[in-house]
């Protein structure tokens, strides 16, 4: 295990974490894993498939490449991040040192649990139990452990290392000082936080970004405008970098309508997914890993 960073060096508050402990290798495990050593963090990143943890050093290798192209770090600082995350297949050898534990597994609730469970048992008393996701109930995913004071969830956002903005959502219990604690690390590692207040379906962004999506697809199936005069109204007038269809393609139209229905339950109509949306996903136009969603795509 690298060597622990130390807080006092860096003029920081004794309850900043010494060792980090990523779960989950996949694209945002391997992210937060980065983004964590290159703030200075040894990190240990765990998945029970070598394979994802060998993938996942391979896509945190390749961002790192990036940064030195673009010449926001140099090479020796970016070996020095690379250095510090080590790997393994073990649960219990991932947790048990660990101060601060980021779970990055599929988002099904039952398996987080599953895996919370695990990790109250091995980590160690004061480790806060983070979980990363864009909706699931962080007071869920925490049922059955015995620190519900120190679970809470913080969202990533997708890529973590380019990606400004952390959402930490409370859970039911969550204390204070779990919440300062997360605020403070995230801080460290460079980030913005908003906090949720409140545990509810969708927290702040995927509320927001999912009642923008529905209305855009409001606007497709009434025939008021096309897709891509929605996209280039959205990305032109509100400034953002992509329209609600070139999104949804990227992170997949199963996942959207699947994201909908949630919501859609929670707070009812204007949620609802459309027609055309569940035809789409119906038939495999999932977006860019199916080649095909609201626009195509090369393979």
């Amino acid at each position: 295990m690298p060597a622990a960073r130390d807080p006092a060096q860096a003029g920081e508050q004794e309850t900043t974490p010494r060792f980090i402990s990523v779960v989950g290798a996949g694209q945002m495990g391997s992210g937060i894993a980065q983004v964590a050593a290159m703030s200075g963090y040894p990190v240990l990143m765990h998945d029970l498939d070598p394979g994802q943890l060998d993938r996942g050093r391979t896509r945190i290798r390749a961002s790192l490449d990036r940064f030195i192209k673009s010449g926001r770090m140099d090479q020796a600082a970016a070996q020095a991040a690379l250095d510090r995350i080590q790997t393994t297949t073990r649960l219990d050898e991932a947790a048990d040192h660990a101060d601060f534990i980021f779970e990055n597994v599929p988002e099904i609730l039952e398996l987080k649990q599953e895996v919370f469970t695990q990790l109250d048992r091995i980590a160690p008393p004061h480790a806060v139990l983070a979980t990363n996701t864009s909706q699931l109930s962080p007071t869920a995913i925490g049922r059955d452990v015995g620190r519900r004071d120190r679970v809470l969830a913080m969202h990533w956002f997708n890529p973590p290392p380019i990606m400004k903005l952390i959402e930490v959502i409370r859970a039911l219990e969550t204390s204070d000082d779990t919440v300062g604690r997360s605020v403070r690390l995230a801080s460290s590692m460079g980030k913005d936080v908003v906090i949720c207040q409140k545990d509810s379906p969708g927290f702040i962004v995927t509320r927001l970004l999912l009642a923008q999506r529905a209305e855009a697809l409001r606007l497709l199936d009434e025939g008021i405008a096309s897709v891509a005069d929605i996209d280039r109204a959205i990305e032109l007038a509100l400034n953002h970098p992509m329209g609600p269809f070139k999104l949804a393609d990227q992170t997949g139209l199963d996942t959207a309508l699947r994201n909908m229905e949630y919501l859609a339950a929670e707070y009812g109509g204007r949620f609802r997914p459309t027609a055309t949306l569940r035809n789409m996903v119906q038939v495999g136009r999932l977006g860019r890993k199916s080649g095909r969603g609201f626009y195509g795509y090369q393979p």
